[in-house]
């Protein structure tokens, strides 16, 4: 197995790359100060949730697939990017409505759900990201690869769900603070759209 020095590399690597600034943080943060910490805790699980299909396609080489066919990086980017100039578009539809920091319907926990996995799926990068950073890690004469990538991969997906977490709490905390202003609604819709169309972009623009 992992050596316990070199599984605390890994984590301590992991939490500074949950923190980057990147599109699933600032997703995460978005939400959060729009919708409240629950909507940011419940997007965040989607987007963990995600990183098991990632993290499986590392270990089976299916990563190794997506880098080499330019075709399928090209379809899945372009896709995460449509996907996410339409969560603009709604934004916009808006208005100067928003759901009250803290309190979001029961009916919207399993579409923040969704949508939190859609958007991680939707991102080639990730994949690419695994394919490149868990092999780093990966002690050849330990036993089975694939099976080490998983539990590293498990590993990653545990500290980006609690650092999602914490970064949901304080971010919802100053969204009840912004939401207490009188028609502040339409601004926090409109940055919300903005931030949305500017990661659409971003992933569109990448390359491989």
């Amino acid at each position: 197995m992992i050596e316990p020095v070199q599984l605390l590399y890994f984590i301590a690597a992991s939490i500074a790359l949950t923190l980057l600034p990147g599109p699933d943080i600032i997703f995460v943060i978005t939400m959060s100060i729009s919708q409240g910490k629950k909507a940011g805790m419940l997007t965040a699980s989607g987007l963990c949730t995600g990183l098991l299909f990632h993290t499986a396609a590392a270990a089976l080489g299916v990563s190794a697939i997506l880098y080499s066919s330019a075709l399928a990086f090209s379809i899945l980017k372009y896709a995460g990017a449509l996907y996410l100039l339409y969560l603009a578009y709604k934004a916009l539809r808006e208005g100067g409505s928003f759901a009250s920091a803290g309190h979001v319907k029961e009916t919207d926990l399993s579409l923040l759900y969704r949508r939190g996995i859609f958007m991680n799926l939707l991102n080639p990068k990730v994949s690419l990201f695994f394919l490149a950073f868990l092999p780093q890690f990966i002690n050849a004469g330990a036993g089975s690869i694939p099976l080490q990538m998983l539990f590293l991969g498990g590993v990653f997906l545990v500290q980006a769900l609690a650092v999602f977490f914490i970064v949901s709490f304080f971010a919802g905390y100053i969204g009840i603070k912004v939401l207490e202003r009188p028609k502040i609604g339409k601004h926090v819709n409109r940055a919300r759209a903005l931030i949305y169309s500017f990661i659409a972009v971003e992933l569109a623009l990448s390359r491989q």
